[in-house]
């Protein structure tokens, strides 16, 4: 019941902040933005074949800040600017603090293995394949760094599993605002550089976690991999970087906040929603009075497999054999799930089987 009621404050909170940032930015006039260069001084982050980590994400950070101050209506606040050391609790202060519209970070990611290459973009989330956990150790690893580390993070260790669990996602409202930003920065390495993608990740990281506004986290790439990091660690590397992640913090803006968006359009857009939510609720009557008992007994959790723009049939093939697809749409996503279950341990072993199916990064979600 406590636990219940510190989610509830939480969430109460997280809205409160939400609607501050908001008419920061209505006020102000300008959509504000603060840009993190992950790592710096005492802590250099990844560091292969002379390519530093710090040094590759501070200087794309800065180029990304200019672009952006060539813009119109833009303000940028940068975590740092300089080689100095951060800690990480006060990185999100920082945008918590002047009620920023959004929070970036950005790194370079490393493997023992010299091959794997390519871009991911990570928003706050709770999956934990074997892959995205180390990512999170080694992002959440700079705590140790800081003095005090113990009474800032209340027995938070980046290096067990289980910490990962207390993680919530209390700022459920922006999650889909942060895969929206992280698909574009993903589609725009893509498309218009030719980089490899490893997609977009939902993933238990601090920095993220402590954000009131969405938030994502950009691993440019592979400083392990030779090629990759000679790309990065080049002006030219940095520059071609930076411009689509600028681009899609732009394109960002002009969908969410354009006040120059025609009345007609914004009431078709309202219509489409409201169209589509009753087609959802609409499904949901439709379906058998077995399946309606089945979910009023067990439907405290579901698995998330993913969350989409693109509508799919959830008796399609895409869901590789997993019945009872469920999935709800808000701010232009639908989110997909799979099953119901009554407590955790049901729902773990549901996720485990559609992990067996091939969705690597499906993790438990509640009702």
């Amino acid at each position: 019941m406590f636990f219940l009621k510190n989610i509830k404050i939480a969430a109460l909170l997280l809205l409160m902040f939400n609607i501050l940032a908001i008419t920061a930015q209505t006020k102000s006039g300008k959509f504000v933005v603060v840009l993190d260069a992950g790592h710096g001084g005492k802590d250099p982050g990844n560091s292969y074949h002379g390519y530093v980590e710090k040094d590759i994400a501070l200087k794309t950070t800065l180029k990304v800040g200019d672009f952006l101050n060539d813009e119109k209506d833009f303000e940028v606040v940068y975590t740092r600017k300089s080689d100095v050391f951060i800690e990480l609790v006060n990185r999100p202060k920082v945008a918590n603090k002047i009620n920023a519209n959004l929070f970036v970070s950005i790194h370079c990611n490393s493997v023992k293995n010299f091959e794997p290459a390519g871009t991911e973009t990570f928003v706050m989330g709770l999956s934990r394949t074997d892959m995205n956990m180390e990512v999170a150790k080694n992002e959440n690893s700079v705590i140790f760094l800081e003095d005090n580390y113990k009474k800032t993070y209340e027995g938070f260790d980046p290096h067990k599993p289980e910490t990962f669990l207390g993680l919530k996602l209390i700022q459920e409202e922006n999650l889909n605002s942060s895969i929206n930003l992280a698909s574009s920065i993903q589609e725009n390495f893509t498309s218009n550089l030719g980089r490899k993608t490893r997609g977009v990740k939902q993933q238990p990281l601090w920095v993220l976690d402590a954000a009131y506004m969405p938030g994502v986290l950009i691993e440019l790439g592979f400083l392990s991999n030779k090629e990759e990091g000679e790309f990065l660690n080049s002006d030219e590397g940095q520059t071609k970087m930076a411009r689509q992640i600028a681009d899609a913090i732009i394109s960002y803006k002009r969908e969410n906040f354009s006040e120059s968006i025609a009345v007609n359009e914004a009431k078709s857009n309202v219509r489409k929603e409201r169209d589509e939510r009753k087609e959802v609720k609409d499904s949901a009557k439709s379906k058998s009075n077995d399946d309606k008992d089945d979910d009023n007994a067990n439907g405290k959790y579901k698995v998330q497999l993913f969350a989409t723009s693109r509508k799919r049939d959830t008796r399609s093939s895409d869901f590789k054999g997993l019945k009872k697809i469920t999935f709800t749409y808000e701010n232009k996503l639908y989110k997909y799930y799979f099953g119901s279950a009554a407590s955790e341990d049901e729902a773990r072993k549901l996720c485990d089987e559609a992990k067996e199916k091939g969705f690597k990064d499906a993790f438990v979600v509640s009702f």
